[in-house]
């Protein structure tokens, strides 16, 4: 009812503006000054196109008022790819920037679709809709956690966030390969800093509070509810450091004690290419010293009944075989919640090499980073013994790549270029896609798919 009074608000207004002469083009001859002239000297032309611009306002209104909320909620969805052509005329960054502002002001469309109940699954305590989410990197500065998660991601990664507010490398420094479906970016670490970023999530959270509160009935306490702190999705806050830095362990205890109360999920990001000797984190004594740190950070902390967000690594593609045994090997002997597989590379993978883009520096991520990245997720599963929830990220443009993500061993899979070529409607196209891929193999449940391709 409150889906069918907002549609006939909307048509009322449209015919509303048309009688007030308050849409471009369009006159209401009823309303005219009395200086103008009659109805009668308009040319034969110029009324056809007013009475055809009212009547498909009319009409639009009318069919608004009628359709059910899921086709409306898919119609605004498919809307939104008119939109894309526009954004490609856009310098990189600008139109990054763009979309986030529009995200944050609510400008995009809402998912009110519930999610295909084959997708839904728990991780860590916490209960996803879905197992799609939104890479860090999009949302640096947690502007848009709300706008996000309500398109439908499962969840939302914020980050990389800083201790101390820093500019990044010098512009440009995105650059889009679009035939390839490829970006590379040297951003290294742009962020507004811990202090802010908490006062943005510390507002958000006493916001959602007093509207759950507000809203809160007594049938609603006996339904299961997806979400964590965020709301109706899961929130992730990646932390980085700052470039200067000397003492990387204590950047990362400083966003634990800064951020965590407000994050469902903790990433210690030591992978970035664009952060001189960040990778050198990775390294067996390196990692496990930092580790043990940052657990203990969180750990000391005051925690109620829900306990202490659990705390993930994302690690590079670019890693050999030795590498890779070397952090799992901590990671199982740490007790590690959890590894993002993966970061972007370095490397120019075929057909990126010949793209003339290919010489400028920074990590490589989208489609050519897919093949890469699911081979070393695969490997990490068979080393971690399928121990350690996995998310995969790197690549994925369609349900039917998450889908092999998840068969190579990701419990979650994350997006980040495909969403920033592919828009809005991306996202529920991925989901029926993968719901599709289950149903088809006749899995009935995401986790019964996860590592199927290791058995």
């Amino acid at each position: 009812m409150a889906a069918w009074s907002s549609r006939k608000l909307l048509r009322d207004v449209l015919l509303k503006r048309v009688v007030s002469n308050q849409l471009p083009g369009v006159r209401c001859f009823s309303s005219a000054p009395k200086s103008a002239p009659k109805i009668g000297h308009y040319s034969k032309k110029g009324r056809l196109l007013t009475g055809a611009t009212i009547g498909l306002l009319i009409a639009g209104g009318a069919y608004v008022s009628t359709v059910d909320e899921a086709t409306f909620c898919g119609w605004l969805f498919s809307a939104t790819k008119l939109v894309n052509p526009f954004f490609a005329l856009l310098d990189p960054e600008f139109a990054h920037n763009l979309g986030v502002s529009a995200a944050a002001r609510g400008w995009v469309p809402r998912e009110k679709r519930p999610d295909p109940s084959i997708l839904g699954l728990e991780v860590w305590g916490r209960k996803f809709s879905n197992p799609v989410g939104l890479a860090a990197g999009f949302d640096k500065n947690a502007e848009a956690v709300d706008g996000l998660l309500a398109l439908g991601f499962g969840f939302v990664e914020v980050g990389s966030v800083t201790p101390v507010p820093q500019d990044g490398n010098p512009k440009p420094r995105i650059f889009r390969l679009r035939k390839e479906g490829a970006v590379i970016n040297r951003c290294g670490f742009n962020s507004e800093g811990i202090v802010a970023v908490a006062k943005r999530l510390g507002a958000q959270h006493g916001k959602r509070k007093l509207d759950e509160t507000s809203s809160a009935s007594p049938s609603s306490n006996n339904e299961v509810k997806h979400g964590g702190k965020a709301g109706p999705g899961i929130l992730g806050v990646n932390l980085g450091k700052n470039k200067t830095s000397e003492d990387a362990a204590a950047d990362y205890v400083q966003g634990v004690h800064t951020l965590s109360q407000y994050a469902d999920y903790l990433v210690i990001n030591v992978s970035s290419p664009n952060t001189p000797g960040l990778r050198m984190l990775q390294g067996r004594k390196q990692l496990k010293d930092l580790v043990k740190k940052v657990q203990a950070a969180r750990d000391e902390m005051q925690w109620g009944e829900e306990g202490p967000p659990p705390l993930l690594v994302k690690i590079a593609p670019d890693l050999s075989k030795e590498d890779l045994e070397d952090i799992a090997a901590v990671a199982l002997a740490l007790h590690l919640d959890g590894l993002i597989i993966s970061n972007t590379t370095i490397s120019r993978p075929d057909p990126t090499s010949k793209n003339p883009l290919a010489s400028e520096t920074g990590g490589l991520s989208g489609k050519p980073l897919f093949n890469l990245s699911t081979n070393i997720l695969k490997e990490m599963y068979i080393l971690t013994r399928g121990r350690i929830p996995l998310i995969g990220c790197g690549g994925i443009s369609s349900g039917e790549d998450a889908y092999k993500k998840i068969r190579a061993g990701a419990t979650l899979v994350q997006l980040y270029t495909a969403f920033a070529y592919g828009g809005p409607a991306l996202i529920p196209q991925i989901k029926a896609e993968l719901a599709a891929c289950l149903e088809r193999d006749g899995f009935k449940s995401i986790v019964d798919a996860v590592g199927a391709d290791c058995r």
